[in-house]
Order: structure tokens, then C-alpha cells, then sequence
């Protein structure tokens, strides 16, 4: 009987735990909401119209959608009116943001990063998952950099067979 050559899987016997953000993604859709319609010319807000429109608009259609609210001309917009725009949302959407679809992005996934319960990784060597195939934006790694730093033993990027380190904690 030959002897059996057994392959040792080294990266599964080394205690690394693999952090993939790309699960964090929200799946609702990301719509940008831009007000510029909304202004007389594009130009001028006009309170009594914008207030109609706030309550004649079928809110009910961003039912868990993600928006990002902008006005894309360079209108003076006052800050009331956004914060009206968010009142009326708010029993529908999802999540909304002042700002672009990058910091839409970036806000959802720190909402998703700030509800993580990070205790279960105390001491861990953590790497996160480098490559996805949702967009993760640069801001998720930084947040969860600085979620896991004060707990783990250390953080690398990438993939096990190839890593980038990033914190060792010092004995």
C-alpha cells in the first residue's frame, strides 16, 4: 500500500477570517433625485409651488429605494426645502442622503458597518476581501478599518494567497 500524500491547507489552518463588505451591500436601488425640475427656469425655488408639489407627488413609489437628493444647476436652494423633501420620503425610502450617488454609497454602507457586531472578531487576524463584484466604495474600508483596529490581533487586504498588511498589534 503506497502512502498517501495529504495536501495541508494552509490557508484554512492559519486562523484567518475573511471580511467580505460586498455582503453589506444594500440591494434596494439607488435613485438621484434632482430638484432641478422642481425650480422656475431651473433657476429659482418658488416656496407655495414647491410645497405643492411636496404633497401631490406619489411618495409611495420610492417604497425601499436609496436617494440621493441634488440639485444639479447652480441654484440657491434653501435648506428647508431638502429637509421638506425628507420629511415626505421618509416613510417610504429605504435610506436618503443629501448629496450624489457615491455618497448615497458610502452612507449606506457606513450604516451597514456600524450595525456590525465586530466582538465576534476580537483577536482575530482579519483580512477584507479586496476584490468584489459590487461596487464597494474606498470610504467602506476606511469605516471598517477603523471598526476592527481597537479589536483585532491584525488587518490585511486582499485575498489569504495574497495580502497587503495593513495593522499588526504590537505585543
Amino acid at each position: 500500500m503506497e502512502d498517501q500524500l495529504e495536501i495541508e491547507n494552509k490557508v484554512l489552518n492559519s486562523g484567518l477570517v475573511t471580511f467580505d463588505l460586498e455582503t453589506l451591500h444594500h440591494p434596494g436601488h439607488r435613485i438621484l433625485f434632482d430638484i432641478k425640475s422642481l425650480l422656475f427656469r431651473e433657476m429659482i425655488l418658488k416656496e407655495k409651488d414647491f410645497r405643492e408639489y411636496i404633497k401631490t407627488h406619489d411618495w409611495s413609489q420610492y417604497q425601499g429605494q436609496n436617494i440621493a437628493f441634488i440639485c444639479s444647476t447652480d441654484a440657491i436652494v434653501p435648506t428647508w426645502a431638502y429637509m421638506l423633501l425628507a420629511k415626505a420620503i421618509q416613510p417610504f425610502a429605504n435610506r436618503y442622503v443629501f448629496g450624489d450617488l457615491q455618497s448615497l454609497e458610502s452612507t449606506l454602507f457606513y450604516d451597514a458597518i456600524s450595525n456590525i457586531n465586530t466582538e465576534e472578531l476580537r483577536d482575530k487576524r482579519v483580512i477584507v476581501k479586496g476584490c468584489s463584484d459590487q461596487n464597494v466604495p474606498v470610504s467602506a474600508y476606511v469605516e471598517i478599518t477603523n471598526k476592527l483596529l481597537p479589536l483585532v490581533k491584525s488587518i490585511m487586504y486582499g485575498e489569504a494567497c495574497s495580502n497587503v498588511p495593513i495593522y499588526k498589534k504590537s505585543n
